[in-house]
């Protein structure tokens, strides 16, 4: 199977690279942000999104699990975030409530994902498309959130 083929079939063979989920994940945050002020239909702008961007090099199963994830879950995944917040989340910058229900989704749903991946892709996200300390918003929450969605995983070993 060649590198295409295991990044835009339903079911990758092996492990997908990095770049790849990487690329996902900043497709799938403009996706969300899009939905945010369009109100499209999702299903709308997953096919413009497939049509319009390059593919090639992009986990593609990863991205409409994101998308379709994320807006099928988002009162769920708002309820996990809203105790964590200092404001209402309707005043929230719409580019980092994005990153952060993504971030919460992979905490949620992805265990695959270690948690320390999903904080960083946030931060790194926020800091490529979110205001200039939009990153430290995304930090602190996702930090949060892994403490409560992956208890296991971010608890201190007691050898």
């Amino acid at each position: 199977m060649s590198e295409q083929d295991q990044t835009s079939s339903a079911a990758p063979a092996g492990k997908p690279k990095a770049g790849d989920r990487r690329r996902a994940r900043a497709l799938a945050l403009q996706a969300l942000y899009q939905r945010h002020f369009s109100r499209s239909a999702m299903t709308d702008i997953e096919a413009e999104f497939m049509v319009d961007n390059d593919m090639s090099n992009v986990d593609t199963a990863y991205f409409r699990e994101l998308i379709r994830g994320i807006h099928r879950e988002q009162g769920d995944l708002d309820r996990l975030i809203e105790p964590f917040l200092d404001r209402p989340i309707g005043e929230v910058d719409a580019i980092e409530l994005a990153i952060v229900r993504l971030g919460t989704f992979e905490l949620k749903h992805r265990i695959d994902v270690p948690y320390r991946v999903v904080i960083n892709e946030g931060i790194e996200l926020a800091k490529r498309f979110g205001g200039t300390e939009g990153h430290k918003f995304v930090n602190s929450l996702l930090d949060k959130l892994s403490r409560r969605l992956r208890l296991a995983e971010t608890r201190p070993r007691q050898d």
